[in-house]
């Protein structure tokens, strides 16, 4: 491992750190605050400039002092686990509070935006929805990332565990297979039948139906065209839904019979499960900041009924997701190259798998 790849948090860190103080001196940049667009939803939507700057700077700067420091083998105990707690900290602020549901939503509409593009589809200014703010989003969950990344290789080096994989001589447990199946398949449930809540009030809508809302609304959306949108975003809501059923299935591990030249061969791991945690963390923020910030009262106007309610189910669907991810990680991940241990093989899949198809 070169020590770019090791270190591959602390420069973030500290760039990021750099462009916050680029902030600070030159006053202007700063992506979020009054003055940011369409920052209705955003935690930091009443954060001063002048004190978000140097916040982002200090923090960020410090993060990346802590990543270097916790790198050495020398750091005693009680020092090394403040370090790793306030990384801990930097981590979720990065992956859960500073993005909001703008990522979320840009992730829901992006097959429509770019399928449309070519035919003037929807009919929307890009530059409005490709911002300043949005690429920061997009930047603190990479960030956040890389930290929870070395955070994780530092701890488990402290414990003794294989620092690339997380694995002990103990193969007992919670993270074996065969308990990762198990839970694995409550988790995909949970993860499958939220999102089909969620799809089918959209798709009611469509089909006009005025589910959960007053008949005049539906109404307007259909003149603007909105209920078209919100079908989209139902039908990816179901796709998203048939490829997290994947998780437990045997063609989620072997592509079926009808693939045409992958017919047979094994899906690879992070296919399944690195968009699945991505997606999981945009859910599990945006349904955060819809909470927490002015967004929330657009969510539980009229109270509790069949348009809210799914949405009010989506901490515990991103939670849900990536849980499901792990469970299936652990269920499938070969035997590591660095410790050899060979913890992992599927429990859902023969040799002779490819023959069900």
């Amino acid at each position: 491992m070169t020590d770019l790849k090791r270190n591959a948090a602390a420069v973030w860190a500290a760039g990021y750190g750099a462009l916050a103080v680029v902030w600070t001196v030159t006053g202007s940049g700063f992506p979020y605050g009054p003055d940011a667009p369409h920052n209705a939803a955003s935690l930091l939507r009443t954060v001063d400039p002048g004190i978000g700057a140097p916040a982002f700077a200090v923090v960020l700067l410090t993060a990346a002092a802590a990543l270097v420091a916790v790198g050495g083998e020398r750091l005693p105990v009680v020092p090394r686990r403040i370090l790793l707690g306030y990384l801990w900290l930097v981590a979720a602020a990065l992956l859960v509070l500073i993005p909001d549901v703008r990522l979320l939503t840009v992730a829901g509409y992006l097959p429509m935006l770019i399928g449309g593009l070519p035919f003037g589809w929807p009919p929307v200014d890009y530059a409005e929805i490709f911002t300043w703010t949005l690429a920061n989003e997009a930047l603190a969950v990479a960030g956040g990332l890389l930290i929870v990344r070395a955070v994780l290789r530092r701890q488990r080096r402290a414990a003794g565990a294989c620092e690339d994989c997380g694995r002990t001589a103990d193969r007992t447990g919670w993270t074996t297979p065969e308990s990762a199946t198990r839970w694995g398949r409550i988790a995909v449930w949970i993860a499958v039948i939220i999102p089909c809540l969620y799809a089918v009030v959209r798709l009611a809508w469509a089909a006009g139906i005025p589910l959960g809302i007053e008949p005049e609304f539906l109404a307007e959306m259909q003149e603007t065209g909105l209920v078209w949108a919100g079908a989209g975003l139902g039908t990816f809501a179901l796709v998203g839904a048939a490829l997290t059923l994947g998780l437990t299935q045997r063609w989620g591990e072997r592509f079926p019979r009808w693939m045409i030249g992958l017919a047979g061969r094994e899906v690879p791991i992070r296919l399944a499960t690195v968009p699945a945690t991505l997606v999981a963390l945009l859910i599990f923020s945006g349904s955060i900041s819809l909470y927490t910030a002015a967004g929330a009262d657009v969510l539980l106007h009229g109270g509790l009924n069949a348009a809210t309610a799914p949405g009010l189910l989506w901490p515990l669907w991103g939670a849900a997701l990536g849980a499901a991810a792990y469970a299936y990680h652990l269920r499938r991940r070969p035997p590591c190259p660095r410790c050899g241990r060979p913890e992992g093989v599927s429990g859902l899949v023969e040799d002779s798998a490819a023959d069900a198809y």
